[in-house]
C-alpha cells in the first residue's frame, strides 16, 4: 500500500529512511509548537487553543503535501508571519485578532485561486531580487529584535529608546545560556539544535525556579476560544486592511516558492529546472492557511527546516506522514508546552520570556543571510534594500518596511532613467502605500 502510494522504489528510498527523515524534520522544525502560542498570546489569544490549533492544521497541511504532491515538505505556521499578525496587525494598528485571522483567511482563499490558475509563480517574478531577499532579511532583524527584548538583552531607556539589558539578571543569565547551547549545537551540525535549546533552558530554569512544573501530559487544549472566532473584514468599509491582506499574501508567496525551490532542489525533485508537482504543492500550502485561520492561527507555510528530513533521506510524502504524526501525538504534552512558553513576571506586569527569546534570535540570525543577494553597488537597489532592512525593526512594522521600500524603489527607478525596468504592479504598489500614508495614517 506504501509503495502504491508513494512509489518508494522509484524515489530511490526505503520505508526505514522515510521514518528517520519525518523524525528528523518533527525535531528541527518543533520548536514552533513552543513559540507560536507565546508569540500570538501576546494579541489576546488563548494560548492552549493557539497550540492545538498549531499542531492540527500542520498535521493536516503535511498530510494534503503527501498525498496532493508526494513530497517531504512540511508545513506549520510561518515565522515571520505570526509576528507581524501578533505584534503589527493586532498591536501596533490594533485589529482584533478575530478580524486579523480574517485577514489571512483571505489572503488563503487568494492562494488557493492563484495556485489553480498558475498566478503565484508569475507575481514572484516580478518583484525585483534585492526586495525579494530584503524582505525575508527585515524580517528576520524584526524576529530577532523581538527575542532580544524578550530575553531581557534589550530593554527600553528614556534618553536613547533602547539599550543593554542586565546582564547579572536571572532570566537574562537564562537567555544567554540557551543562544549558547544553540550556536555550539549548530556549529557542531546537531539536530534539532533549536529544540534542545529550549528543553535544556527549560531545565535550568525549573531548577533556579524560573518555571513551574506543570505535568508533561494531558489531554489536548481545547481550540474553543480561537476555533471558527475568525471575523471576515469587509475592506471596502475598512480600506487600511487591504494593505494588511497584501502583506499576508507577500509574506507566504516569497517564504513558500522559495522554500519549494530551495528544498526541492535539494532533494533533486527538480526536473529541467522546474518542479513537476508545483501546484499541487502550492494548493496544499494555500488550502493550509485558510484551514488554518478557521482554526485558530497565523499564516501556514512551507518551512525550510524540511531541508533536514530530507539530507536525512526524505524522499516523498510519506516523510511528512511522520512528521504529522508527530504533531499531533505533541498535543498530549500541552503542560510541558504551557510551562516552556510561559513568561517570568519581572514587575509592573512586565514578562520576559527567557526559555523562548533565544529561538527568536537564532531564527532571525539564520534569515539575514539572503542579503549576499542584494546589489550592494547599484543605489537604485541597494538603498530600497536597507530601507526595507532597517525600518522593519525600527518601527516595529514588516508593513512599514515594505512600504519604504516599494516607495523608494519605484522613486529611484523613475528619477534615474530606469523605470522601464520596473513592473507597473510595483509602481501601483508604491502608489497605494504613499496613499495608505496620507489619507489612512493618522
Amino acid at each position: 500500500m506504501l509503495e502504491k502510494l508513494f512509489h518508494l522504489q522509484e524515489a530511490g528510498t526505503t520505508l526505514k529512511r522515510e521514518i528517520v527523515a519525518g523524525c528528523t524534520t518533527f525535531a528541527t522544525l518543533s520548536y514552533i509548537i513552543f513559540v507560536q502560542p507565546a508569540v500570538l498570546s501576546e494579541a489576546g489569544m488563548d494560548s492552549g487553543a493557539v497550540m492545538a490549533a498549531t499542531c492540527i492544521t500542520s498535521a493536516f497541511a503535511m498530510l494534503l503535501m503527501a498525498f496532493l504532491a508526494n513530497y517531504p515538505i512540511a508545513l506549520a505556521p510561518g515565522m515571520g508571519h505570526n509576528v507581524f499578525f501578533a505584534f503589527t496587525v493586532c498591536g501596533a494598528l490594533q485589529v482584533p485578532w478575530q478580524t486579523a485571522l480574517g485577514a489571512v483567511f483571505i489572503a488563503g482563499v487568494f492562494f488557493v485561486l492563484f495556485a489553480f490558475v498558475g498566478l503565484r509563480e508569475k507575481i514572484m517574478n516580478i518583484l525585483p531580487d534585492s526586495l525579494r531577499n530584503a524582505i525575508p532579511a527585515g524580517i528576520g532583524l524584526f524576529i530577532a529584535l523581538v527575542g532580544l527584548e524578550w530575553s531581557g538583552l534589550i530593554v527600553q531607556h528614556d534618553a536613547t529608546y533602547v539599550t543593554l539589558g542586565d546582564l547579572k539578571s536571572p532570566p537574562v543569565l537564562l537567555s544567554l545560556f540557551g543562544i549558547g547551547v544553540m550556536a555550539v549545537l549548530f556549529a557542531l551540525n546537531v539536530r534539532g539544535a533549536i529544540l534542545i535549546g529550549i528543553l535544556a533552558s527549560a531545565v535550568v530554569a525549573l531548577i533556579t525556579g524560573m518555571a513551574t512544573f506543570q505535568g508533561v501530559v494531558s489531554a489536548p487544549p481545547s481550540m474553543a476560544p480561537t476555533f471558527f472566532k475568525l471575523q471576515i473584514p469587509n475592506i471596502f468599509i475598512q480600506p487600511e486592511l487591504i494593505s494588511i491582506v497584501v502583506i499576508f499574501i507577500f509574506l507566504d508567496l516569497f517564504d513558500t516558492v522559495g522554500t519549494l525551490v530551495g528544498v526541492t532542489q535539494q532533494a533533486g525533485l527538480m526536473v529541467d529546472g522546474k518542479l513537476p508537482k508545483a501546484r499541487q504543492a502550492l494548493l496544499s500550502d494555500a488550502v493550509a492557511t485558510s484551514s488554518g485561520a478557521l482554526l485558530g492561527t497565523s499564516t501556514v507555510t512551507s518551512y525550510i527546516e524540511s531541508a533536514s528530513g530530507i539530507s536525512a533521506g526524505g524522499r516523498t510524502g510519506l516523510t511528512n506522514v511522520v512528521t504529522a504524526a508527530l504533531m499531533l501525538l505533541a498535543l498530549f504534552f500541552h503542560p510541558l508546552i504551557k510551562m516552556v512558553g510561559a513568561g517570568y513576571n519581572i514587575g509592573d506586569n512586565t514578562y520576559l520570556y527567557p526559555v523562548i527569546a533565544p529561538a527568536l534570535i537564532i531564527i532571525g540570525s539564520f534569515m539575514l543571510k539572503n542579503v549576499v543577494h542584494i546589489d550592494w553597488e547599484d543605489f537604485t537597489e541597494s538603498l530600497p534594500a536597507f530601507l526595507m532592512l532597517l525600518i522593519m525593526p525600527l518601527a516595529f512594522s514588516i508593513t512599514e518596511g515594505i512600504a519604504f521600500g516599494f516607495i523608494s524603489y519605484a522613486f529611484l527607478k523613475l528619477v534615474t532613467g530606469k523605470g522601464r525596468q520596473v513592473h507597473w504592479l510595483i509602481y501601483l504598489f508604491a502608489i497605494l502605500f504613499v496613499i495608505r500614508y496620507i489619507w489612512l495614517v493618522g
